[in-house]
């Protein structure tokens, strides 16, 4: 186990890491937790969970840190319940309630839910919860609304890719409760979807519970508890070649094309050979820091490919195809190579 250090400085660490996040944590919280526990200063998350959620919350650390860019923007599942007839000022269960109102019999029937579910499928404007983290003119929304000032959210675009019901619990009838799973784009607020239905059905409501279950291509399963971590740290830790979800090149020690990534140099695609997962290989594979399921992949590159380069076992650079000049150039590079696995 690392000692904890009172300090947190740099440290040669450069990995991946998924938290299963417990509830009644910020993930600011999550992420100090996990900097005391590296002695690392650099740590940062690629997605905030609400301080009453669970579930995927996926972590870099040292210079890893850089690749929040290229992991945040991914489709994300979650499994949450949907409270008809109260609504909160926070649009979850921990927020106060600010308004009531009945419930229609029909939400206790299954068709009907399966039904009003599938309505929301599909791409649309969301307009933001009042507390959420989004700045307007450098204030987060939910700075403003603690102080009781409403900042002009403007609509977002999402897409809802799937919306399903699970169980529908109609033992209360005056607050049905609806079990519900849903895969979504980036940028999506679960509790946003659950006041919008709320709307629709002719009533009001909030998200009782919320667990994420994926975050792009990182599961539940794939998440370790703050408890374990800090038992063992450095036996969860991901591949980021998997997470990535690119296609990826293998460098050669002493290499030119080697000696280019170190410096930042431009590389022409002829000095690389491209490789890729195979989809269904990979499907079942585990994010660790084994080759199964790699496949040679067509060698031309499209304009604006990111390629991954590895080399010692480490992502290395990620490096982007300038169709213009017809050579690929650095987009991210790493101080300390980003380890590929529980090796270390």
């Amino acid at each position: 186990m690392v000692k904890a250090m009172a300090k947190r400085a740099s440290t040669d660490y450069s990995f991946v890491v998924a938290i299963d996040k417990p509830s009644g944590m910020t993930s600011h919280d999550v992420v100090n937790k996990v900097r005391r526990i590296y002695g690392e200063r650099r740590v940062g998350h690629t997605g905030t969970l609400d301080p009453e959620a669970t579930g995927v919350l996926v972590l870099c650390v040292g210079p890893a840190t850089r690749l929040d860019k290229f992991m945040a923007g991914h489709s994300k599942t979650y499994d949450f319940s949907i409270v008809f007839g109260t609504q909160t000022s926070t649009d979850d269960a921990a927020g106060e309630v600010i308004a009531s109102e009945a419930v229609p019999s029909q939400l206790c029937d299954v068709a009907f839910a399966q039904d009003l579910l599938s309505a929301f499928v599909g791409p649309q404007d969301q307009l933001p919860p009042a507390y959420s983290a989004i700045k307007v003119d450098g204030q987060a929304a939910y700075d403003a609304a603690r102080k009781g000032k409403a900042l002009d959210l403007k609509p977002r675009k999402i897409e809802v890719y799937s919306l399903a019901l699970q169980s529908l619990d109609s033992s209360r009838a005056d607050a049905p409760l609806w079990h519900v799973r849903a895969h979504v784009s980036a940028g999506t607020y679960v509790r946003s979807l659950a006041r919008d239905i709320g709307h629709t059905a002719g009533t009001c409501a909030h998200v009782g519970s919320l667990r994420r279950i994926s975050a792009g291509k990182v599961r539940i399963e794939d998440c370790v508890s703050l408890e374990a971590l800090e038992a063992n740290p450095f036996a969860y830790q991901l591949d980021p070649l998997k997470l990535l979800d690119m296609r990826f090149a293998f460098l050669e020690g002493g290499s030119a094309a080697a000696k280019s990534v170190a410096h930042g140099a431009a590389l022409s695609p002829a000095e690389i050979e491209l490789f890729e997962y195979d989809r269904k290989a990979a499907s079942t594979d585990s994010y660790c820091v084994c080759t199964s399921g790699v496949v040679p992949a067509p060698q031309e590159c499209a304009p604006g490919e990111t390629i991954a380069l590895i080399a010692d076992n480490e992502l290395v650079a990620l490096y982007e195809y300038d169709a213009g000049s017809g050579q690929l150039k650095s987009a991210c590079g790493f101080s300390k190579g980003v380890k590929r696995g529980a090796d270390i």
